[in-house]
């Protein structure tokens, strides 16, 4: 029998494909299943390349990305985490461990043969089942201001209890809802700078309106500027030396040396005069500003900043209103920026340059103030994912309980659903529901809590008519979501059961895995 693959190609078939992909997806599962919940514990992630450096997290995603894995259903899960993170920016760990579970009730079907189409058939009228059990529950409050603020706090304090924010989560929360409610409405992150500076306690940390620099004011300039008008650019403002590569130029005498050095001068001087003319006392570049230039722009009083990073400027030219420009010959077609108040300002040792009352009226500034930097970057990340979650609950405004309940809801109507449909895809459903109680169970498990006792206790409070019962792992029993505010998004949660079950739809259809051979190096003797 002839070899159809090259000679180091691998394919495994049927049972052992599929038991590959179900041992990778369950590993990937377990190994951020302890991360979900306010009791979560972190993951220290350390890299093997040079510098050794060192993360600190509890996100899932972050988690995920960070590991190099081999096996391909492993890495259907990571991608799910990805795009829920890019998404919705929380519900990363709910959503592997939910998949991984569907996959290991999926598991013992296949071993019961019940045919893997089946179960997907299953799955799909389970998920849709759920789904609609989650809409007739969710509630609404657009209309009422202050109530549906209440409601974006209580999301907010839901989200960065898993966090390392927890501690100050009413702080952090009401940073990132006067954050979002800023936005009005846009999804567009951009506008909220989030500015690392290590010192301090993380109760340091505050929500400034404007956008802050990180950059000092240079020597002579004005400290303080009002009604500032700013030309935002990114051009070469260095001694314009002959900029052919590997010119040389040859004189004959040292005089001749001083002209190309008053005609480079002359250069630059033009220059500035050229974007001075633009009617600006604010000038930002990306790159740098040798002491001449500078020196011109001192003396016509306009504030130069040099070498402010590239975020730094887009993001300026974006709150300001302005473009960034790079040739100065037509000042009327260039769109300034305009701020009230341009000033110095300390954080902690470092000075920083404070924009405030910018056009974009909906920008602002948070800065983390922590220990290291291994706690602002986990702050930084915790505090992302609570503004990503409200700026889509800005706009989806329906929100549900959280602590296991919106879970128990479902898991409680597709049971039902499985008790009416006849046939193998019964199975399925009933297999769907005894996953979605999984994530109950591990937020109990990860609490220290007995979660066979609370779990049946939940179901036994669920069978009830509008019951509200959750877990509380504070006090480790079984509390009332609704008195203690405990909330999440709807579109969270809908994200993770859609996102979870097609991934288990996916690796379910795998039946053969081929891996091809590594392409060999010709030996180049």
């Amino acid at each position: 029998m002839e070899r159809v693959l090259k000679d180091d190609a691998v394919e495994e078939k049927g049972e052992r494909a599929r038991m590959a992909s179900f041992i990778g997806a369950m590993a990937i599962a377990d190994l951020v299943k302890t991360t979900l919940g306010p009791k979560g514990m972190d993951k220290i992630l350390q890299s093997t390349g040079r510098g050794r450096s060192v993360t600190v997290t509890n996100d899932g995603a972050t988690i995920l990305k960070s590991l190099h894995i081999d096996n391909p259903a492993a890495k259907v899960l990571v991608d799910i985490s990805k795009v829920q993170d890019d998404e919705v920016g929380d519900g990363t760990t709910s959503v592997v461990v939910l998949a991984g579970e569907l996959l290991r009730e999926a598991e013992k079907l296949v071993n019961m043969k019940i045919h893997p189409m089946t179960i997907i058939a299953g799955f799909r009228m389970a998920v849709e089942c759920a789904r609609n059990a989650l809409l007739q529950r969710t509630m609404d409050n657009k209309e009422n201001t202050d109530k549906f603020r209440a409601d974006l706090m209580n999301i907010a304090m839901t989200t960065l209890s898993s966090k390392i924010l927890s501690q100050d989560k009413e702080y952090f929360a009401e940073l990132a809802v006067d954050a979002v409610l800023r936005l009005k409405g846009s999804t567009n992150l951009e506008a909220i700078q989030i500015l690392k500076k290590p010192g301090g306690s993380l109760k340091d940390s505050f929500l400034d309106e404007g956008f802050i620099l990180d950059k000092k004011i240079g020597i002579g300039q004005p400290k303080r500027i009002e009604n500032a008008k700013i030309l935002v650019a990114n051009t070469a403002m260095d001694t314009d030396k002959v900029k052919i590569y590997g010119a040389r130029v040859r004189v004959d005498s040292m005089s001749k040396v001083a002209d190309i050095e008053a005609a480079e001068k002359q250069k630059m001087r033009e220059k500035v005069q050229k974007i001075i003319a633009h009617g600006i006392n604010c000038f930002v570049n990306r790159q740098l500003i040798y002491n001449f230039p500078e020196e011109l722009f001192a003396d016509a009083g306009i504030l130069a900043i040099e070498h402010a990073d590239f975020e730094g400027i887009e993001r300026l030219a974006l709150v300001t209103g302005g473009e960034i420009a790079s040739t100065f010959d037509n000042p009327e077609s260039v769109k300034l920026g305009h701020c009230k108040v341009i000033e110095e300002i300390m954080i902690g040792e470092d000075r920083l340059i404070h924009f405030s009352g910018v056009d974009m009226g909906q920008a602002c500034t948070i800065v983390l103030r922590g220990a290291s930097e291994h706690v602002l970057d986990e702050a930084e990340r915790s505090l992302h994912d609570a503004l990503c979650v409200l700026s889509q609950t800005v706009n989806d405004t329906r929100v549900l309980f959280g602590g296991g309940w919106p879970e128990m809801v479902m898991a409680k109507e597709v049971d039902e659903l499985a008790r009416k449909t006849p046939g193998k895809k019964s199975h399925a459903i009933d297999a769907f529901s005894r996953a979605l109680q999984a994530i109950p169970t591990t937020i109990a498990d990860n609490a220290g809590l007995d979660s066979a006792e609370l779990i049946s206790q939940l179901r036994a409070e669920h069978h009830k008519e509008n019951c509200t019962a959750g877990i509380d792992v504070i006090t480790g029993s079984v509390g009332d979501m609704q008195k203690l505010g405990i909330q999440e998004s709807f579109k969270v949660k809908q994200a993770i059961l859609l996102s979870a079950t097609e991934a288990a739809e996916m690796i379910l259809r795998v039946d053969e895995i081929i891996t091809c051979a590594p392409r060999r190096r010709e030996d180049r003797m």
